[in-house]
């Protein structure tokens, strides 16, 4: 039996993308590859019709199964590939009917859609992940999914729903089950991960869930947060980033521009000033913290100005990792029908914030020299330090964590004594 899943885009993708290559086996799906697609960016959806038909050139009898956000937002588009052989929802993929359906489907004259109504979505079901295809290093726990705002450049809400969490009590099962595993670092995934219990009883918040789990599974070493709204971090959140060494000193904020009418007409509940406060605090509170960041180059309206306050709040902020997006239109969102900025400026503007991230980078690689960290092996040749900087690796054993001495940097990564 062969599944395949091929994953794009975010972290909670690839943690779905586990359970999706379960449930098709389980349901007898065989020969097929499965496309876990991503919305963010046009770009995205680019690379997944890209790649699904190079991979059907490849292998001309596999069935090609697509999934996730683009799927369920640009279902049609999918579907009208000859290479598709199914188009399965965001929320279908998690279900083993779908998949049994799927099967049946392969070959028959039924439509190639199987697209529920991702709106309609109220709760999370748990599913307990015993371990990884990718290795021992590093686990994904999803513990919240949707986006209950909309702000103007994001289709992801479309694709994903409205906020709903996972209940405490089975995220620290999963957590406590991949530890018994063998893995050595987890992450908490979610869409808008700080929003994380407002749909529960009693409305837990990020904060006590990760007391919870640090409280029971003591063996627990190191936890990671996958990406947080700075605005939303609370008061629990705030002590176990100062007073819990388990939880991992590097934070990534969606931060997305550093001007404020930019961030007004982004519809973003924060403005520049409380990006700077929140990393300057946390700076306070753990002052070897590592900051990464998402942030949009291009954003309609955007003049030269805006844009430099963007550059600037890398600085500002002290931000170390960058993950810079070119803005593009999403089908039916607000700023889609904003004025557009000039294609040729977006470029530029990418080209000098990733210039700006690399740079930041090197000067954070930099201070590391002479120091000692915990190097979580990711592979033979890569490890990453609890600030999430790579380091080189000679014939590590994926999964350990080695104490080790920064000897020197090249361009990208930490090189040890």
């Amino acid at each position: 039996m062969s599944v395949d899943v091929i994953t794009f885009g975010c972290r909670l993708n690839t943690f779905e993308s586990e359970i999706v290559r379960r449930k098709a086996e389980a349901a007898g799906v065989d020969d097929a590859v499965i496309f876990n697609t991503c919305a963010v960016t046009g770009e995205a959806v680019a690379q997944a019709r890209q790649s699904i038909r190079k991979l059907k050139r490849e292998r001309p009898t596999a069935r090609i199964v697509v999934t996730g956000c683009a799927a369920q937002t640009q279902a049609g588009m999918f579907a009208a590939m000859d290479e598709v052989d199914r188009v399965l929802g965001n929320d279908d993929k998690l279900r083993l009917d779908a998949w049994a359906d799927t099967r049946a489907a392969f070959g028959s004259a039924q439509s190639k859609l199987a697209i529920s109504d991702i709106m309609a979505v109220k709760a999370m079901a748990p599913h307990l992940v015993d371990g990884f295809q990718s290795g021992l290093s590093r686990a994904f726990v999803q513990v919240q999914n949707g986006c209950d705002h909309r702000c103007t450049f994001c289709i992801i809400p479309y694709g994903r729903g409205n906020s709903r969490s996972l209940a405490m009590g089975p995220v620290v099962d999963q957590v406590r089950a991949l530890i018994e595993a063998g893995h050595a670092e987890i992450v908490l995934t979610g869409v808008d991960l700080t929003s994380y219990g407002g749909d529960l009883p009693g409305a837990p918040k990020l904060g006590l869930l990760v007391k919870q789990i640090l409280k029971h599974v003591p063996e627990l070493k190191r936890l990671r947060l996958s990406s947080i709204d700075s605005i939303e971090a609370d008061r629990d959140l705030m002590d176990v980033i100062a007073n819990e060494p388990r939880l991992m000193p590097h934070l990534h904020l969606s931060l997305q521009a550093g001007d404020d009418l930019v961030l007004k007409r982004m519809k973003r509940r924060h403005a520049r000033a409380d990006a700077i406060a929140f990393c300057s605090e946390v700076r306070r509170l753990r002052p070897d913290v590592a900051f990464g960041a998402d942030i949009i180059a291009g954003f309609p309206t955007e003049t030269d100005e805006m844009f430099k306050r963007s550059l600037d709040l890398v600085d500002e902020c002290g931000l170390t990792f960058l993950h810079v997006f070119p803005y593009s239109p999403r089908p039916g969102t607000p700023a889609s029908r904003m004025p557009q900025v000039n294609g040729a400026a977006i470029r530029q503007r990418v080209r000098s914030l990733r210039e700006k991230g690399a740079a930041a980078l090197s000067g954070r690689l930099a201070a590391e020299v002479g120091k000692t960290r915990d190097v979580l092996i990711e592979s033979e040749r890569l490890g990453r330090t609890e600030h999430y900087l790579p380091v080189a690796i000679s014939g590590g054993v994926p999964g350990s964590v080695q104490r080790l001495g920064i000897g020197g940097y090249d361009a990208k990564r930490l090189i040890p004594a």
